[in-house]
């Protein structure tokens, strides 16, 4: 799958240099324009060994000035989604006019560069110069939810759009690439600007159920009334308001929505943080959920399931259709759920097929996650169970005077 700006392709096969080699420069020859502005690399677990061999062939032979990616066990390039025996997957970007700038971070990093501008310092990029970033980053040496706080603070609302990465199923051993570099903790960030931006589409997998309450009464992450009511008694009344096959389908489905703007006059599907509700006391009417929502905070209960999930992610595409109509998308990296794909849908190459139908073709290269990064509202989040697709799109001209 391809335009004009962006090529992508898949290997499967074994480690064999000549092979490979010829395989990176049949890509390049498929790309039309003057120059590769950036490669995206996403390589399974049996190619460990030899990442860092991998990495310069496709340096060289693909002519690729700028490389980043990660590990996965499952992969994903144009329109479909590779669940076994992955190999490796490339992307090809032509980016005219980008101001392309990456760097590498770490827990250390984050533990010592505590003020906006010391991120500024260390990445080179300021908030001004950039339009987004693409991310990708190690979940097992390296505190995520406080980098992205402290990430958030220094760049927001830029938005930051990516995953972590995964490897062999139950060690935790991945790894990052950064050009020639194999790095084994902590993350390379990608930062867009100049003539190109970063346009996000985050689908969380739910479709909201019953109607928005407010919080009136909370403490960390136990939500005690909503609307004056015991929480659990606005559960039980939002379940019991779902048809008869809705509420057979909500039983270890349900998730909360909270809303990170409150100031908007009305809230929509994408306007909600989804969180786990880890916990109902019926005899306490208290809820317990994945976050630390405040009093004053509205909510809306959501489910999750195939169906769900489906609905959430071709709506929120039909509204990236709408939002982006008359500018041109390069090319994109679409990161989903490890828990997706066919253990969800029960059908493989979904969350690619969507995304192809609705606003390809385009060069699209991709990974399985262990928890996708992307914006609700002006902030950025750490998700579970959602794709985050990072679209490159010709910025939109300013407005007139």
């Amino acid at each position: 799958m391809h335009n004009a700006y962006s090529v992508c392709a898949h290997w499967g096969g074994p480690y064999e240099e000549a092979a490979l080699q010829a395989w990176a420069e049949s890509l390049r020859a498929r790309l039309p324009g003057p120059d590769v502005s950036l490669g995206l690399l996403f390589m399974s677990p049996r190619f460990f060994d030899r990442a860092e061999a991998i990495l310069e062939l496709i340096r060289v032979h693909a002519r690729v000035p700028l490389l980043l990616g990660c590990s996965s066990m499952s992969l994903i390039t144009g329109a479909e989604e590779i669940e076994e025996a992955a190999g490796l997957c490339l992307g090809l970007y032509h980016l005219p006019g980008a101001e392309l700038t990456a760097c590498r971070f770490s827990q250390s990093d984050l533990e010592s560069l505590s003020a906006p501008a010391d991120w500024h310092r260390a990445t080179g990029v300021t908030p001004d110069r950039c339009h987004g970033w693409l991310v990708f980053a190690d979940p097992f040496q390296l505190d995520c939810e406080g980098w992205l706080k402290s990430w958030n603070e220094a760049y927001a609302p830029a938005p930051v759009l990516g995953g972590l990465a995964s490897g062999e199923p139950g060690a935790q051993f991945t790894q990052v690439y950064l050009n020639g570099d194999v790095l084994r903790e902590g993350g390379v960030a990608l930062s867009v600007g100049g003539q190109v931006g970063l346009a996000g589409v985050i689908s969380q997998g739910c479709t909201p159920i019953g109607e928005t309450w407010t919080i009136t009464k909370a403490e960390r992450n136990i939500i005690m009334e909503i609307a004056n009511r015991p929480a659990y008694e606005v559960l039980n009344h939002t379940v019991q308001q779902l048809s008869a096959w809705d509420q057979r389908n909500a039983g270890g489905n349900l998730f909360i929505g909270l809303v990170t703007d409150e100031y908007r006059e009305e809230f929509h599907r994408g306007d909600f943080l989804v969180r786990n509700l880890i916990g109902a006391d019926p005899v306490t009417g208290i809820l317990a959920v994945g976050a630390f929502p405040r009093t004053g905070q509205t909510i809306q209960f959501q489910r999750r399931d195939a169906d769900s999930s489906t609905e959430d992610m071709q709506a929120h595409l039909e509204e990236a259709r709408r939002r982006l109509h008359g500018r041109t998308i390069y090319g994109g990296c679409l990161c989903s759920c490890n828990g997706r794909g066919q253990r969800l849908f029960g059908s493989p190459h979904h969350d690619a097929r969507h995304v192809q139908e609705h606003l390809g073709p385009f060069g699209l290269t991709g990974f399985f996650c262990n928890g996708e990064l992307g914006p609700v509202g002006e902030l950025s989040f750490l998700h579970g169970y959602t794709a985050s697709l990072a679209l490159f799109v010709d910025r939109e001209p300013p407005p007139a005077r």
